[in-house]
C-alpha cells in the first residue's frame, strides 16, 4: 500500500471514530477530577485528556479540571460511589497508587468493582528525585547513606505507609539488605506537594514519578532524578537516565493513568467516554501529547481495562501481604 494511500486510510479511520463519538450526546459541563493537589500526577492526566479530547474535536466544551485532595483517590473514590453516582459528565483521575489502595482495603467499604473503568491513557513510571545540588548522584549513594544510618535520610512520599511512593522505597530498601521499617518516611498529598518540600529542605529525596518530576525540572525546579523504575531507559531527554535496575536494583514499577465514572452512569453515556477516548488516541498528534508530558502509551478502554485493573488489583494484593500491609 502506498504511502498516499495508508494516509487516505487513516484519515478515514479518524473521521469514522469521530462520527461514532458525535452520533451519540456529549455530556453537557464535562469535568475531569484530579483526586489531589494541583502539580501532580493526577493533575497531569486530566490536562491530558483535556488537550486531547479538545484537539482530536471530541469535545466541544471545554474539559473542565478540578481537584478533590484526600486519601490519594479515597475521598474523590468514595464521592463518586456515594454521591454522585450517576454524573455523566464527570471522570475521575487514577493510578496505579490508586489500585494499589484499593488492594489494601483503602478506599473504605469500597473495591474496584464499584465504578466503571473507562480508559488508559498512557503510562509513567516511578523515579527517584532530589535537589539538584544533593550530594548523591546515583540511587546507590542515596541507599549506601541510608544503610549506614537510615535516621539519617528523610524520603518523602506521596501517601502514606502502603501507598505506591512507599513501596517503591519498601522495594529498593529490600533489594538492598534494609530493613524498610528502620526508614524515615513524610507522606504527603501528591507528588507536586512532595517536590515542593524537596526544593525547601524538609526531605532529602521524594519516591516521584517520572512525569510530574520532570514536569517541575522543566518548569524550572532545581531537582534531578536519580534514577527511573523502567524495565530499561527511555527516550530523548529521559535517556541520560540510569535506570534502577542497571545501578543494581532489579525494581520496576509502572503506572497506569486513566479514568473512571460513577458506577450508574448509563451504558450511552459510558460508550460516549470510551469511544471519545478511543478517538483522541488514534489522533497524530496524540504521541507528541503523551512524550510532552513524559507518558508512554497504553491505550485500554471498556472491557480491556476493566480486566486489566481486576488483575492489577489482585497483583498488589498480593505484594502488599508481602509487607504486611493486609492480612492474608
Amino acid at each position: 500500500m502506498n504511502t498516499h494511500l495508508c494516509r487516505l486510510v487513516a484519515a478515514a479511520g479518524t473521521f469514522v471514530a469521530i462520527s461514532s463519538v458525535a452520533a451519540m450526546a456529549e455530556p453537557r459541563r464535562p469535568e475531569c477530577i484530579a483526586p489531589a493537589q494541583p502539580g501532580g500526577g493526577f493533575d497531569i492526566t486530566c490536562k491530558l485528556a483535556q488537550a486531547s479530547l479538545t484537539k482530536a474535536g471530541v469535545l466541544e466544551d471545554p474539559l473542565r479540571v478540578s481537584y478533590m485532595p484526600g486519601g490519594i483517590g479515597a475521598v474523590a473514590y468514595n464521592t463518586i460511589v456515594g454521591q454522585r453516582t450517576d454524573e455523566p459528565g464527570t471522570i475521575v483521575a487514577f493510578s496505579a497508587g490508586s489500585l494499589l489502595n484499593l488492594a489494601q482495603g483503602k478506599f473504605g467499604d469500597h473495591d474496584e468493582s464499584d465504578v466503571r473503568w473507562v480508559a488508559s491513557v498512557g503510562t509513567d513510571y516511578g523515579a527517584v528525585v532530589v535537589p539538584a545540588d544533593s550530594e548523591w548522584d546515583s540511587l546507590d549513594q542515596m541507599m549506601a547513606a541510608i544503610k549506614a544510618d537510615a535516621s539519617s535520610v528523610v524520603l518523602g512520599a506521596g501517601g502514606t505507609i502502603g501507598s505506591q511512593d512507599w513501596m517503591k522505597a519498601a522495594l529498593t530498601a529490600r533489594a538492598a539488605g534494609i530493613d524498610h521499617k528502620s526508614m524515615r518516611f513524610v507522606a504527603f498529598e501528591g507528588g507536586g506537594d512532595c517536590a515542593t518540600a524537596l526544593q525547601g529542605g524538609h526531605v532529602q529525596a521524594c519516591m516521584n514519578d517520572v512525569g510530574d518530576s520532570q514536569a517541575a525540572i522543566d518548569g524550572g525546579a532545581p531537582l534531578k532524578l536519580l534514577a527511573i523504575f523502567a524495565p530499561e531507559r527511555l527516550t530523548g531527554k529521559l535517556s541520560e537516565i540510569p535506570t534502577a535496575k542497571e545501578q543494581g536494583y532489579d525494581i520496576q514499577w509502572p503506572i497506569v493513568r486513566g479514568f473512571y465514572v460513577g458506577p450508574e452512569v448509563t451504558d450511552e453515556d459510558y460508550a460516549w467516554w470510551v469511544e471519545a477516548f478511543k478517538t483522541a488516541m488514534a489522533d497524530p498528534g496524540y504521541a507528541e501529547q503523551l512524550e510532552s508530558r513524559n507518558l508512554l502509551p497504553l491505550p485500554m478502554t471498556g472491557e480491556e481495562l476493566d480486566a486489566f485493573v481486576k488483575t492489577s488489583v489482585a497483583d498488589y494484593r498480593t505484594l502488599a501481604t508481602e509487607f504486611e500491609l493486609v492480612r492474608k
